[in-house]
């Protein structure tokens, strides 16, 4: 099949929809398929990928589900799209995040091609589905196919757009977190207790809970550790680094952004994980992550991380938002050996039905499906069009042609 994976967000930036495509490119090439993938991208031309196929440069930053989106309102997107599916004709469009401007719409609106949409955001409510139903709903009828990531994800979207959907989850690659080979950070491989935290400093990220945590923590427990690990600047981690010295805690690592090469070694270093959201989270990688890697888990009881943990079982679930319990469970599996062994074994158990080779089998089984479900084509004598159905009715309505912090030992 010829494929296009198209993200509307900038790439290769990180986030989780660019790396999710980034793996369902690598595992379809494998196979022997041949894949495109159509962003807007920040880089330089030459630094992407043969196959990358870049519609705009202009990338704006704009705030979305507790944090922040980068994508194109570039309208110079609508003609180089329309260019480059004319010429590539795909068999297969797959759009990520389809309801986001303004490539995953530019995309929508001219593709012939068999459409399929994955929804990987999770919030509340949106008042975009809800103030501009119409207009979107015109969107999502040009989707042969629909995925969602998780649950939580299909219960949000479907509140507003009812229909037929399968849900494949977000993938991760086993391999890369549970190989033998391995080796911890030596600096931090010393026989203390460290307790791991992996993200940015994002409100959603619920750091600041677990930052809380930590006095109460070390009380119990002295020799405990905390490395913080993910993409946030010195700005970001001020404030946390204020109230640490405020409080005369040590022991408080402020590691920074890593490579994916040493990311594993750095689970491989945790004694426990900590995922403390308070939200927008659909599915929750980092948790996988961590199971493969053989780590149990605290994490916060939100709708996304529900869906990969089972309480008790193959991690430890706590209210959101709420230090103490948060320090509780952490103390209690700190100091318990045999019951973090007993997770840990059943969280490798789970990550591996995650693996990519098995989630991108799935995708490809889902798109053969959509294809064999299609009508047979029109007579050319009858025209262009690529099915029976009258595809005009869902098209979009085309343009009108123009005529001529904070006090001292303060969280955030």
């Amino acid at each position: 099949m010829k494929i296009a994976l198209v993200s509307p967000y900038d790439y290769p930036y990180p986030g989780g929809v660019t790396e999710h495509i980034a793996a369902l490119d690598q595992r379809f090439r494998a196979l022997g398929h041949d894949t495109r993938i159509i962003v807007a991208s920040s880089e330089d031309d030459e630094v992407l990928s043969d196959h990358v196929i870049k519609v705009s440069g202009a990338v704006s930053a704009v705030p979305f589900s507790g944090s922040t989106a980068r994508i194109t309102f570039s309208p110079q997107v609508y003609r180089r799209v329309k260019q480059i599916l004319k010429q590539e004709k795909f068999d297969i469009v797959h759009v990520h995040e389809p309801g986001v401007p303004i490539l995953s719409l530019a995309v929508l609106r001219h593709s012939h091609a068999v459409n399929v949409g994955t929804f990987h955001a999770y919030r509340e409510s949106n008042a975009v589905f809800e103030y501009a139903h119409a207009l979107v709903k015109r969107v999502f009828n040009r989707l042969d196919g629909r995925i969602f990531v998780s649950t939580a994800v299909r219960d949000y979207i479907t509140r507003y757009f009812p229909g037929a959907f399968t849900i494949i989850p977000n993938g991760i690659d086993c391999a890369r977190f549970c190989s033998p080979d391995i080796k911890p950070i030596e600096k931090f491989d010393d026989g203390r207790p460290n307790i791991l935290f992996v993200g940015r400093m994002e409100k959603r990220k619920g750091f600041r809970f677990l930052m809380r945590a930590y006095p109460h923590i070390k009380k119990a427990i002295p020799a405990a550790r905390l490395i913080i690990v993910g993409a946030f600047t010195d700005k970001d981690k001020k404030p946390f680094v204020r109230y640490a010295r405020a409080l005369k805690l040590r022991g408080v690592h402020f590691v920074g952004y890593v490579s994916p090469e040493e990311l594993p070694r750095y689970y491989r270093t945790a004694t426990v994980f900590c995922a403390p959201s308070t939200g927008f989270e659909s599915f929750g990688i980092i948790l996988l992550e961590a199971m493969a890697a053989g780590v149990p888990i605290v994490a916060s009881a939100i709708t996304g991380y529900r869906a990969v943990i089972e309480t008790s079982v193959d991690g430890v679930l706590v209210p959101p938002e709420d230090e103490q319990a948060l320090a509780h469970a952490l103390i209690d599996l700190l100091n318990d050996p045999e019951r973090r062994a007993k997770l840990c074994a059943a969280g490798k158990a789970k990550a591996a039905e995650y693996d990519w080779d098995l989630i991108a089998r799935r995708v490809l089984a889902y798109y053969e499906e959509l294809i064999a479900a299609q009508p047979a084509p029109v007579p050319s004598s009858v025209g262009k069009h690529r099915t029976v159905r009258v595809r005009h009715l869902f098209r979009l309505p085309r343009r009108k042609k123009k005529t001529h912090v904070s006090n001292e030992g303060a969280l955030p």
